[in-house]
């Protein structure tokens, strides 16, 4: 076999050239082990760091690589007593640095070296009972922070993510084994297990039994009317139920290679070996007993142990792979390793390829849709880039041509259907993701089968997505090229963006070039091509504009002149406000000017959605619009108004706040930087100035009198090295001393910043949510105008299955109350959901930095009479605490 032993170790399992396209596991573990018994004199550190590297980097293969060990095991005692040794280290460091990841698949790793017994199930059993006996102590009230109860579920998740891979040999020990020698027969009976085992999984119900139920509707990717779902299980009591099957099913996993099988006569003549005691870090104790600090520390704890899968089945379940519900949990995990190890990677095909070859016995292309759609939408925060997702999605297409490409327009017909009812931040997420994908495969896509959108009302959730969608695609083509993709329906012509363009208020062609605007502004032209300084230009506009046709007229023609010579290419754009930008300040001095500004700039890309978006974004970042004069115009009525019907406000916001805290971000890693840069001038600077000292310490008598003894050329470059080194350390100083004043001025503006955008929030919603009846009960949103009827879609409309762990109906209608009668939510509901959603939307995105302010903000936003919808939305968004203790 000429392939290399490192390609034979990643090839394992595989069905590949370097096996001879043979399945066989037992042959692939024979010939690798063949291979790197041949390699072991020479080579043996390297095996050794590639196959814990293997371990860690390639999870779903670790019965194969236990295996090998295993057989190692017999020939190389110490070799392989290190490799446990090197885990059992490598868990307790990824313990303490909260390694999440790293845990979880060492733990794996663990389980199958005892399957191929190279540790001692007894020490399997020491390490689970160790990571329960941490568990229950944070919850404990006393002696623990039940705050930080996402960590101790992480520990649980620990343990029962493990059981599939060596639940079955915990479970079984070695009684079913019959051995002729007596000595190796009593030695096993010594390591039988079950008992010990079945403690751990008592010590597990009991956790379960206590801990707190985790309500995760506001990261369902869903809306639903019910609100709390206290009867639905989350995702720890469905992995606990999960493993409960397994258990009463005997154990019995498909999804689970198990190839020591074939190696069982040879394993257990090896040696086992016992793994040192683990321990936990200890449980964070809570500081105080604030609701707020309470609040806080929960963030926190969700931020560092957040759930890592929210299930989201798509397809109905005669279209889905029928398998058991441990095997699905299995499927799942492997999924997501492949997307962990080859996220940020350069070879996108060999995630591609090791996605569809995992070492299973059915197939799972539905179940992969599924789980990369469920990264996509995951809430508060995706895991891997967009981008990412999508590369992985076009090559899997590739990969398999003649299945995978049908699940994807399945899954997209299915998550169109339920477009109503999802977040407003998945769904901006979803038609970031559609418009790309559709880019890389000519835009084709069966848009007749999405033509009756054109009948539903213009606020309506579907025809808004098809809207954005046509939208999105246009940026990233042009306009004749979309039009021409939909001509098979034609009625969504409607549904284009305007053809992109400027619309310059004065242009010359329109007869009525003898406007002053027209004269003024053919003259500002002028003297930019004449190449006039700024401060020429503010003189003729304070000498010729101002004082005859007032401030706001000259930054009408002054602005709409800039943005004119600028509409050619973005870099057009940034050169012009590079150059004239202080023209803009000085007639933008304040946010009623600013307001202006942007009303100029939207009426002149009205065609363009993206270039309005750019241009403001530009603006803000030059600092001639501040981010509080964004929020305000983001709120002003003509853009409220489109609040429901277009992204196109939303996406200004977005980029206003998020910049806002990207600044905020990079001062801080900047400062942190200067400290580290200060500390190392500071210790530069004390050594030059001791050498300088000490060489000008010592002395000689010259003539009689003492002089100094080194050359006055090296201590004049002494003395120079000193003065350097202080220089540069007063430099670094007072560098990080302007950085931290921005910092604290960036922090106050983000303060202001919230203020006014919950506040705006607040107000725009008071002024049109449906108030609240006499006897309390509030109003439905979703229940909808049912005199409004529009046109149905002519094809049957598939449903969605929700997982019920999340909390949503198993069977799931699209198009608000009805599939028959079109979208039956009202106009003025329909902006109440989309408003309320992006409220939740931005409590969840910032949550870190509103917990900061959120005293600030309950005494002087959420103060008085707010309406509960509000408050849903925004605490919801925080997954904060009632005074009752229950999740809002």
């Amino acid at each position: 076999m000429s392939a290399g032993w490192r390609t034979l170790l990643l090839r394992i399992g595989d069905r590949c050239p370097e096996y001879g396209g043979s399945a066989d596991h037992k042959e692939h573990i024979e010939a690798c082990y063949g291979v790197l018994c041949r390699e072991y004199e020479h080579s043996k550190d390297a095996i050794f760091e590639f196959l814990l590297q293997c371990a860690e980097q390639l999870p779903h293969k670790i019965p194969f690589f236990g295996v090998l060990i295993g057989l190692m095991n017999l020939e190389n005692e110490d070799f392989v007593k290190d490799i446990v040794d090197t885990t059992q280290a490598n868990l307790q460091d990824a313990l303490h640095n909260e390694n999440r990841d790293r845990i979880r698949i060492l733990l794996r790793f663990l389980s199958g070296l005892m399957c191929s017994k190279v540790v001692v199930p007894n020490s399997i059993i020491e390490t689970f009972e160790t990571l329960l006996s941490s568990a229950a102590t944070i919850l404990d009230e006393e002696t623990g922070n039940p705050s930080w109860q996402p960590r101790a579920d992480f520990y649980v998740y620990c343990i029962l993510a493990s059981l599939p891979w060596g639940g079955p040999e915990l479970f079984e020990g070695f009684s079913r084994r019959e051995f002729s020698d007596n000595t190796t027969l009593m030695n096993c009976t010594m390591q039988q297990v079950p008992d010990e085992f079945e403690r751990v999984l008592v010590g597990v119900q009991s956790y379960i039994s206590i801990r707190r139920h985790f309500d995760d509707i506001a990261f369902s990717v869903f809306e639903t009317d019910e609100g709390h779902s206290p009867n639905k299980k989350d995702f720890i009591e469905d992995l606990w139920e999960r493993i409960q099957v397994l258990s009463r099913n005997g154990w019995k996993v498909k999804s689970v290679p198990k190839p020591h099988l074939s190696f069982e006569a040879q394993l257990v003549t090896g040696k086992s070996h016992r793994l040192s005691p683990i321990s936990c870090p200890p449980p964070t104790l809570s500081l105080s007993s604030s609701e707020v600090l309470k609040g806080q520390e929960k963030h926190e704890a969700d931020l560092k142990y957040p759930q890592r899968l929210r299930r989201l089945h798509i397809f109905p379940t005669d279209k889905a792979e029928n398998m058991q519900p441990v095997d699905r949990f299995v499927v799942e995990e492997c999924i997501l390793d492949v997307l962990l190890f080859f996220n940020g990677c350069y070879s996108r095909k060999e995630c591609a390829f090791y996605l569809v070859s995992l070492p299973v016995s059915f197939r799972y292309e539905y179940l992969m849709a599924e789980t990369i759609f469920s990264q996509l939408l995951l809430l508060p925060n995706p895991p891997f880039k967009p981008i990412y997702c999508t590369l992985v999605i076009i090559d899997l297409c590739k990969a398999l041509p003649g299945a995978f490409p049908s699940v994807v327009v399945g899954a997209v017909h299915a998550l169109f259907d339920r477009i109503s009812n999802m977040d407003m931040e998945c769904r901006t997420r979803l038609i970031l993701w559609f418009s790309h994908h559709l880019s890389n495969f000519q835009f084709i896509w069966p848009w007749q089968e999405w033509s009756y959108v054109k009948d539903l009302p213009k606020w309506a959730p579907q025809r808004v997505f098809v809207q954005e969608v046509l939208e999105r695609e246009v940026r990233l083509s042009y306009f004749e090229k979309i039009k021409q993709s939909i001509e098979d329906a034609a009625e969504l012509e409607e549904l284009l963006p305007p053809k992109a363009g400027p619309n310059f208020k004065y242009r010359s062609d329109e007869g009525n070039e003898n406007t002053d605007g027209h004269r003024l502004s053919k003259e500002l032209v002028g003297m930019i091509r004449g190449k006039k300084t700024q401060r020429d230009i503010i003189l003729w506009m304070e000498e010729h504009i101002i004082p005859t046709n007032g401030t706001e007229f000259a930054l009408t023609v002054v602005s709409q002149t800039l943005l004119d010579i600028g509409s050619k290419s973005f870099t057009h754009l940034i050169t012009v406000l590079e150059r004239y930008g202080q023209i803009i300040s000085k007639l933008c001095p304040n946010e009623e000017m600013q307001l202006l500004l942007m009303d100029e700039v939207s009426a002149y890309w009205k065609n363009s959605s993206q270039m309005t978006a750019i241009a403001i974004d530009r603006m803000m970042g030059y600092r001639l619009i501040s981010n509080l004069a964004i929020v305000k115009w983001v709120f002003s009525p003509a853009n409220v108004d489109q609040f429901h019907v277009s992204d196109r406000p939303w996406e200004i916001l977005r980029n206003a706040v998020s910049k806002t805290y990207n600044r905020i971000s990079d001062l801080r890693k900047e400062i942190q930087s200067l400290k580290k840069g200060l500390e190392a001038a500071k210790e530069a600077s004390a050594k030059a100035i001791k050498e300088l000292e000490e060489a000008t310490s010592v002395l000689e008598i010259v003539e009689g009198q003492p002089a100094p003894a080194e050359r006055p050329g090296r201590l004049r470059r002494l003395q120079l090295y000193a003065d350097k080194a202080k220089e540069h350390e007063i430099t670094t100083e007072e560098s990080l001393e302007a950085k931290g004043a921005l910092l604290s001025r960036g922090l106050e503006e983000s303060k202001e910043l919230l203020k006014l955008l919950f506040k705006s929030f607040v107000d725009v919603l008071t002024e049109r949510l449906p108030p609240v009846s006499a006897d309390g009960e509030i109003p439905n949103l979703r229940a909808g105008d049912l005199n409004v009827n529009f046109a149905p879609r002519g094809a049957e409309t598939a449903t969605m299955e929700i997982d019920n762990e999340n909390g949503a109906d198993i069977n799931s209608e699209p198009n608000g109350q009805s599939t028959k009668n079109g979208y039956n939510v009202a106009e003025l509901e329909q902006w109440c959901l989309c408003t309320l959603g992006y409220l939740k939307s931005f409590s969840r995105q910032y949550a870190t930095e509103i917990w900061s302010h959120v005293s600030m903000l309950d005494d002087e936003v959420f103060a008085g009479d707010i309406h509960p919808l509000i408050q849903k939305a925004a605490f919801s968004g925080l997954c904060r605490f009632t005074s009752e203790g229950s999740d809002i």
